[in-house]
């Protein structure tokens, strides 16, 4: 993950196909990877309903829902092994010189991802062969390798933006440490963002698609607990994860001050900082944005008087760029986070008071935008952090153009945008297919007595 954003602004002469092929390759393999850390808890949260409370429309979901995460990881797994190689092949520098302390977490992703890789397998083929509980127990692992998987990958992260857990003697790497780079001061609360980040992707996406459903009259129960199931995840973990990225926020500030200010337009340093809501930052001037006074000092040290670090107090080549693209995506990100509590807050007020949905299409509608919108929020929010820390691939130690290749890799570059294509619409292909399918098996005249309940009408659409 170490230098994804900065494929978007910041590539200059040879180093601009590096740049965007990692890019470009994260952007899309990050979307796999935040379903193939989340959803499995998804789907096992639906078969434990249906288990626990016999309800017959959840195991179908769970079954369901597995057979497309099965899709998925496999997609995942090629996008996947494509980064390992890209790794050493265009940020040989890095590897060179660093590879030895990234080795244990690098190490410990690999063995996640073999566990959910096989026990994703068995709990596909498990139903119907194994009992109902035996089948739950084995994707718990599924579970806990995502989650394992993703803190040994965001470990590598952190440590990039806070590297600690070795020293440097005559120019050489030694003394390292490995749990010290593992739980890096980064990883305290990198870790928890992200995770958060991939629960809301699966839970509001996958929602996002029964919402689509009901917007088009499906309004029975296999559709209202569909969208209930993961909606429901998402929306409890909201409010947490807004906490978590304001902590981050200010400890940013502390560890990683000219990103910060980049962030926020800081350009000096100084107290009563103001903060910026949008705009456009173009020769020492702030355009079309609204200003609150004294702001970013009060959300970083809970005080006007609050001294913020500005991009200026480092040389120009040390300053990460383009801060408007930075700027614009920080406040996507919070932007998009803030509407998306808003519709949890609806959803789990509505669910207390009545003990059943909304049921306005208002809701609908912004339920079915709300998966696009948190993928957009996630996807803003890994643009900050990579370009953030440019000129930085090693924060303070090694610079990015130190560590890239000298090979043309246009012609990679090419390959690898042609085949995620093909590999993007393939996987969409192939759901849709699916989708279908399960659609013509719930059809009045072939379904059986578990559609027969689950496509009961629940209410009738308000006009």
């Amino acid at each position: 993950m170490s230098v994804a954003g900065s494929a978007l602004l910041t590539a200059s002469g040879g180093d601009a196909p590096a740049r965007v092929q990692m890019g470009a390759t994260l952007g899309f393999h990050i979307i796999l990877a935040c379903i193939g850390i989340a959803m499995p808890t998804i789907v096992l949260l639906a078969e434990y309903i249906g288990l626990k409370r016999h309800n017959s429309v959840a195991l179908l979901l769970a079954q369901r829902w597995s057979r497309a995460l099965g899709v998925l990881v496999a997609v995942g797994t090629v996008t996947g092994t494509v980064l390992s190689f890209e790794m050493g092949l265009l940020w040989p520098g890095l590897m060179r010189e660093y590879g030895a302390v990234l080795g244990m977490p690098f190490g410990f992703e690999g063995v996640f991802f073999l566990l959910e890789a096989v026990f994703t397998a068995i709990y596909i083929y498990g139903w119907g062969r194994l009992s109902g509980w035996k089948h739950f127990w084995t994707g718990v692992p599924i579970a806990v390798s995502g989650i394992g998987g993703a803190m040994s990958v965001v470990a590598v992260n952190a440590w990039m933006n806070q590297p600690e857990g070795f020293q440097v003697v005559n120019g050489q790497v030694t003394q390292i440490e490995p749990w010290q780079v593992f739980f890096n001061h980064a990883s305290a609360y990198e870790t928890p963002h992200m995770i958060l980040a991939a629960y809301m992707v699966s839970g509001f996406l996958a929602a996002s698609i029964y919402a689509a459903g009901i917007l088009r009259g499906r309004r029975d129960r296999y559709h209202f607990t569909g969208f209930a199931i993961p909606f429901a995840v998402a929306a409890v973990l909201t409010p947490v994860q807004l906490i978590v990225g304001d902590t981050a926020a200010r400890a940013v500030a502390a560890d990683q001050p000219t990103k910060f200010a980049a962030i926020e337009y800081v350009e000096t340093t100084g107290t009563h900082v103001p903060e910026y809501l949008g705009g456009i930052y173009v020769n020492g001037h702030v355009y079309g944005a609204l200003r609150i006074p004294s702001m970013d000092s009060l959300l970083v040290g809970f005080s006007p008087g609050t001294k913020v670090i500005g991009w200026e107090s480092v040389p120009a080549e040390l300053r990460p760029p383009a801060v408007t693209l930075l700027h614009l995506c920080f406040d996507a990100m919070v932007g998009i986070g803030s509407l998306l509590l808003l519709l949890a807050l609806w959803f789990l007020v509505a669910y207390w008071r009545r003990r059943t949905l909304p049921n306005t299409r208002l809701f609908w509608r912004l339920g079915l935008l709300g998966g696009p919108a948190a993928v957009l929020a996630m996807e803003c929010g890994w643009i900050v952090t990579e370009i953030g820390r440019q000129p930085w691939v090693v924060y303070g130690y090694l610079k990015t153009a130190d560590a890239v290749t000298a090979n043309n890799v246009t012609p990679a570059l090419t390959a690898i945008v042609i085949v995620y294509a093909g590999l993007g619409i393939g996987a969409i292909m192939l759901l849709r297919a699916m989708s279908r399918r399960w659609r013509a098996a719930d059809s009045p005249d072939i379904r059986g007595p578990v559609a027969e309940r689950a496509l009961q009408p629940v209410w009738r659409r308000r006009r």
